[in-house]
């Protein structure tokens, strides 16, 4: 039996992970979370690994039952001893845009303006006290999706009255300031093991909200990535992408996210607020597919960095094992 047990549902953005299972001779099994299901009275699965890679965006491609299966899962693995990559508590917030908000007001870190609702009528309110443009976005959302960006209130009127606004799958948005990017780029930094790993600067024209890393196909050269490292359902969007290092503090605090919000693996994004120069943590994602064609932008093969973790991960519980097991 695999020691290993990956999920996924999204078939070709974890292509470079497995080639670098299989490189190393690690066995590892697969299961598709949309597709799936566990008794109760089950007792502990035979593998001792467990990594999670549910995509919240799943509904996009018709997956949208695996997500809160996928939180009753992670917690039954738990609640038999299973080490889990990425766990319950790191879905949590993967899976709430709102928790990811209130985690960084918790820590301090600095945030666009948000307001949380439920419904259209909330809106006119919500929208009291922040700055035009504005954006909705669904409270579960991914490769941008589900955002919509709004220039005044009546804006937002003639979007309610004649398409209404989609707050996703758990009929919840966020109102948010939009946030001019100084420099035209956003950064998102990349983290392992609750540390930093990379950092990257996507440059966007400022309308796009799809920033996904592995769906970005160009360097800030102009030159196309490595086309089987992308996505393959990467739109040629013309963002561009560089490595960066942040600074000290920076990094300090996505140390601090993602150590507080469980996230073994993951991306932060943020923003400099070119009316101010603030910076602003806006996205937490326990998903990261990494950048494309990464040895080209940053250097290294980051999923040789992952799999180096899950080894060490492994090693861990079979330790415990053996320790337990002599008392």
């Amino acid at each position: 039996m695999s020691s290993i047990s990956i999920s996924y549902e999204q078939p070709d953005w974890f292509k470079p992970l497995f080639a670098e299972l299989e490189k190393r001779g690690i066995p590892f099994q697969t299961t598709n979370p949309t597709k799936h299901f566990f008794a109760i009275e089950d007792g502990k699965p035979e593998f001792d690994l467990f990594f999670n890679r549910m995509s919240p965006s799943a509904y996009l491609r018709d997956g949208v039952q695996g997500t809160f299966y996928t939180l009753n899962y992670l917690k039954f693995l738990e609640e038999h001893g299973v080490r889990v990559i990425n766990g319950y508590k790191a879905f949590t917030y993967e899976t709430s845009k709102a928790l990811q908000l209130l985690l960084l007001q918790k820590l301090g870190i600095r945030y666009p303006k948000s307001r949380v609702i439920n419904h259209t009528s909330q809106i006119e309110k919500a929208i009291a006290g922040l700055r035009f443009p504005i954006v909705i976005k669904a409270n579960i959302g991914g490769s941008g999706a589900g955002i919509e960006k709004f220039d005044s209130l009546e804006d937002v009127q003639v979007a309610i009255d004649e398409k209404g606004i989609d707050f996703g799958i758990d009929h919840t948005a966020l109102v948010q300031e939009f946030i001019p990017a100084r420099g035209g780029y956003i950064t998102r930094v990349e983290t392992l093991g609750g540390k930093y790993l990379y950092g990257i600067r996507v440059y966007t024209d400022g309308e796009s909200f799809n920033l996904c890393p592995a769906d970005i196909c160009q360097t800030t050269t102009g030159h196309d990535l490595i086309r089987n490292a992308c996505a393959i359902d990467a739109p040629k969007n013309g963002l561009k992408v560089e490595a960066f290092t942040p600074s000290k503090e920076i990094i300090e605090n996505i140390e601090r996210i993602v150590q507080e919000s469980g996230i073994d693996v993951g991306g932060i994004e943020y923003i400099i607020d070119d009316r101010d120069g603030e910076v602003l943590y806006y996205d937490v994602n326990a998903l990261s597919n990494f950048v494309a064609d990464a040895v080209n932008v940053i250097g290294f093969n980051p999923h040789e960095r992952l799999v180096d973790f899950l080894e060490t991960q492994l090693e861990i519980v079979k330790s415990t094992q053996t320790t337990y097991s002599q008392i």
